[in-house]
Formats: C-alpha cells, sequence, structure tokens
C-alpha cells in the first residue's frame, strides 16, 4: 500500500477545492453525454465530482475516496449546489466493488501518483467501465515542473518532495507514465495528451506560493519528511521561506504540466 503524501491538511484542501472540471478535466468533457454513469476515483473534497454531476443531470456520479474523513466535505460541496445525482463512498482503486461494465466513465485526477499499483488500478478502471465508455486519467509530473525565478532553495524542495513521495510507494512523475501504464493495463485505444496549470498573477503566486509554504512546514508531508529522515524542520523551514520568497517577486511564474490519457474500452 501506498501512503497518500499529502495528507489533507488546510493547504492541501485549500489546493483541491481550487479545482474544477473545467480546469483540471476539459480532456474529458466534450465526450460527456447527459445519461452517464461516472465513478470520479480519488475525489478528495468533491469540487470536480460536483462538476461533472451537474453535467450528466439525467446519470450519476459515485465520488470514492481510499479515507472517509474528507468526504464530509464532498457530501456539503454537492448538497450546496444541490446535486442529487452525486454520492460518495470510501474504497480501494486497487480492487474496486464494482461489478464488470457498471461505469460510462471512471476519472481519476492526481491519483495514479499515490498508488502502490497503477497498472492494477488502471486494469480495475476498465474492469468497471463499459464497452464503448472512457477511463480518464490526469497526473501532474514533477521533474517537469518548471519556474521562474530559478531559486536554488526551490530546486531542493522538488527533490525533497520527490524523495519523500517515492519512499510512501508512490510516483511523482507521473504524467509522464500514463500512456505506458495504461497500455500495460491492456488499453489499446489511447489518446494521451497534456495540459498546463500557469500560476503568474498576483493573486496565483500569493495563492500558490502560500499553500506551498504551508504545505512544507504544516501538513503530514512534513511531518513524512522529518520522520522518515529525508529533511529536518529547519530544512522545511527554510524552504518554505523560499516558496514565499518567489511568491513575492512580481516576476514569478510557475508552471505545472501534466500527461493526460483518455482510453476508449473495447
Amino acid at each position: 500500500m501506498a501512503t497518500y503524501t499529502h495528507g489533507h491538511h488546510e493547504s492541501v484542501l485549500r489546493s483541491h477545492t481550487w479545482r474544477t472540471a473545467e480546469n483540471s478535466a476539459a480532456y474529458l468533457l466534450p465526450h460527456l453525454k447527459p445519461h452517464m454513469r461516472v465513478l470520479d476515483a480519488g475525489c478528495g473534497p468533491g469540487t470536480i465530482t460536483a462538476d461533472l454531476a451537474a453535467l450528466v443531470p439525467e446519470g450519476r456520479v459515485t465520488g470514492l475516496e481510499a479515507a472517509g474523513g474528507v468526504l464530509e466535505q464532498a457530501r456539503a460541496t454537492a448538497a450546496e449546489r444541490g446535486l442529487a445525482n452525486a454520492d460518495f463512498t470510501t474504497g480501494d482503486v486497487h480492487a474496486l466493488d464494482y461489478a464488470d461494465d457498471t461505469f460510462c466513465v471512471v476519472h481519476a485526477h492526481q491519483v495514479l501518483q499515490h498508488v502502490a499499483d497503477p497498472v492494477r488500478a488502471l486494469a480495475e478502471f476498465r474492469r468497471v467501465a463499459r464497452p464503448g465508455g472512457y477511463v480518464a486519467a490526469r497526473d501532474s509530473d514533477y521533474a517537469a515542473m518548471t519556474w521562474y525565478p530559478l531559486l536554488p532553495v526551490l530546486d531542493e524542495w522538488l527533490e525533497l518532495y520527490r524523495r519523500v513521495a517515492r519512499a510512501n510507494g508512490g510516483e511523482p512523475d507521473a504524467g509522464r507514465r500514463l500512456k505506458s501504464w495504461a497500455r500495460q493495463a491492456g488499453f489499446t485505444d489511447i489518446t494521451a495528451t497534456g495540459s498546463v496549470w500557469t500560476f503568474a498573477t498576483a493573486e496565483e503566486r500569493a495563492w500558490w506560493s502560500g499553500l506551498w509554504a504551508d504545505r512544507t512546514t504544516d501538513s503530514d508531508y512534513a511531518r513524512m519528511a522529518v520522520d522518515g529522515g529525508h529533511a529536518t524542520r529547519g530544512d522545511l523551514e527554510r524552504i518554505a521561506a523560499a516558496w514565499r520568497e518567489w511568491g513575492a517577486c512580481e516576476d514569478a511564474w510557475f508552471a505545472v504540466l501534466h500527461g493526460e490519457i483518455l482510453c476508449r474500452v473495447p
């Protein structure tokens, strides 16, 4: 079993609740039909799930999470939007508790980078998806992230994060591997694309740098970094300060590259 590196600290949920179907699943949206039944694997606080439910008003969306703690927030998000066609449950993507051919679409955003066996998870997604349906996944690729100014301490941040994530059983450079994992899972009809989140305005810089500064010192990731012997508290404070320095720079720019796969189920 892999350990979820980020945890659900406020600084993490600050990022997750910003995500929408438009900014995180645009490659999938043209293929959705009003009647579809959708599984949103690794739904987190449910903002993308709620968007998907609104886009399939005659269908249904199930949000799935490994740990149930965040699902109360996901249910509240759906309720606030008056969505009666969304439900939420816990489960393991390596062994889904659904019959074959249950869903028209299985969607996973920023999930496969955190699981112990992404190929097995994709094979499970394929099993529970109906013939003619879709399995869609999008993951960031940490090694492909790029920024300016080139603060050396942010290079240390990237190296540290990748080391902690791999110690937890994940693969932080997942975006570039999605197509390969899908082929290993038995898919043959695969559309592989990429897209980018960019943070450059004053508001975007403050938000992105602030959440990473807080995550570096206060989240489960910070605890894992120290407990695993990957960093000291002093190291984390220094990295957090570098994030705040980056965010205060008017010239600052940050891009997060994502790999995407849209797999048609035979």
